[in-house]
């Protein structure tokens, strides 16, 4: 699983041979969940809110690059939330 980025604890990662709906995976401490690209809702797992809020003002950043990640299965690290 390719680490998209890293910042504040905070893991991204996505597998390039997954299911839909486009998506991609949080790690931070024990918590994990797996974030829609398109709406930015968690489908599985929980994240703390501050940790979910963090992760979604970062993935708003970088929506268009991680939809084309998905489709095109390009894999690229991205800069993380600063």
């Amino acid at each position: 699983m390719p680490e998209i980025t890293r910042f504040l604890g905070i893991i991204i990662t996505m597998y390039f041979d997954e299911h839909n709906p486009p998506h991609f995976h949080v790690r931070y401490n024990e918590y994990r969940a797996s974030i829609n690209i398109k709406n930015l809702n968690i489908i599985a797992g929980y994240l703390p809110a501050k940790v979910r809020g963090l992760v979604v003002e970062w993935a708003e950043l970088n929506q268009v690059e991680l939809m084309k990640m998905w489709e095109t299965k390009e894999f690229y690290r991205l800069k993380p939330l600063v």
